[in-house]
């Protein structure tokens, strides 16, 4: 056994001594279970917004606000880019779609997005960007966009010309042998539908995927607090997914797992400074359930739900009208879900998945390959 995989058995064994507490207090009720499931007039999805009265707040017209919920609906006029923005304010490429303008002009994850059409984007909250590259009333199919992009030294341009694109969804593959990925961008409509689906097919056939699941949230900007509590109900039977407190007055709610999910195929659950919002709701579920070990660098660190709300100037406001608080109480808000077992900020990100894979075998008992 070598130095560094002795060290991640260690903070693993610690990890699992710390899931059994947060799973017996979640079992018990010991953080409170006030509230049923959240009603039908819940926040719709969580956001990331612009500072207007709160950090998260952002005004939309709503041409913007109607392309950028086409998004959360798989659909979307667009270029097939994924954006994430640092705390310093710089707006970096995630992700292209495959086959999308973006991906066929070449641009990559880590691409540092400066301007679109010539408006600056530092500092702007990422719907905001993504309304830019739709262009909202003008983002016709086959409409321009350009971009100023920077690449370490290199900074150049693009014209690209939006298409009608189809959201990929879920990704699932076997990066070795017995392990089963599950990865996704954004928990937009039918996600937790095709993650139990990927789940199931895991189990079904147990030489593909029964060594254990790895969920990679890695760069995942949020989306659907609805699909987000489907998917971590996939791995729970039941009980407290999180807590929804709301502004003002309000009671406190509890966000419910559905019964009857997987709560035995190994999981570990990869995360790193692009995991937010929804994506944080699910990993603190999980890793608070004792469900999984969370292996990366500490999330983003939003805690904030927005719902939208159609000003009298036709404007539509996304603004903020709760907080959620994962099982055990915590509140990722300013400063994210941390992991169980830290990697190194220095390190690449296949790096990060050899560590996820490293502690998904110890779960197993297994040597790995």
């Amino acid at each position: 056994m070598s130095p560094s995989r002795r060290a991640i058995r260690v903070q693993l064994a610690l990890a699992l001594l710390f899931a059994a507490v947060c799973a017996v207090g979640a079992g018990t009720g010991a953080w409170g279970s006030e509230g049923g499931a959240v009603s039908a007039s819940a926040p719709r999805h969580s956001g990331v917004g612009d500072a207007v009265g709160d950090r998260w707040t952002a005004d939309y017209t709503a041409q913007q606000f109607a392309a950028y919920s086409q998004e959360l609906d798989g659909h979307y006029v667009g270029v097939g880019l994924w954006l994430a923005r640092s705390p310093q304010g710089v707006v970096t490429v995630t992700r292209t779609l495959p086959d999308s303008p973006a991906a066929l002009a070449h641009l990559q994850a880590g691409d540092r997005l400066s301007a679109v059409d010539g408006t600056e984007v530092d500092g702007r909250p990422v719907t905001q960007v993504v309304a830019l590259l739709r262009g909202g009333a003008a983002g016709r199919v086959g409409s321009a966009v350009t971009l100023l992009l920077q690449r370490g030294a290199q900074q150049w341009t693009v014209a690209l010309r939006r298409a009608v694109l189809d959201e990929d969804g879920v990704r699932v593959d076997h990066p070795e042998a017995g392990v089963t990925r599950i990865s996704m961008d954004a928990f937009t409509v039918g996600v937790s539908e095709q993650v139990q689906a990927a789940v199931h097919q895991a189990r079904l056939h147990p030489a593909g995927g029964g060594r254990g699941i790895l969920l990679d949230l890695r760069g995942n900007s949020g989306g659907l607090v609805a699909e987000a509590v489907a998917t971590a109900s996939v791995f729970l039977d039941g009980g407290p997914v999180a807590r929804y407190r709301p502004e003002g007055d309000g009671p406190e709610q509890v966000l419910q797992a559905a019964p009857n999910g997987d709560v035995t195929t190994p999981l570990v659950v990869l995360v790193d400074g692009g995991t937010m919002s929804a994506a944080e709701l699910v990993t603190g579920a999980l890793h608070d359930r004792g469900r999984a070990v969370v292996v990366g660098q500490p999330t983003f660190g939003k805690g904030a739900v927005q719902e939208p709300q159609a000003l009298t100037d036709g404007v539509v406001q996304e603004h903020t009208v709760g907080h959620y608080l994962t099982p055990s109480g915590a509140s990722p808000e300013g400063q994210g879900i941390q992991p169980d077992i830290v990697v190194p900020p220095g390190d690449s990100p296949q790096q990060a998945e050899t560590t996820a894979l490293t502690v998904l075998d110890d779960l197993t008992g297994g040597d790995g390959q």
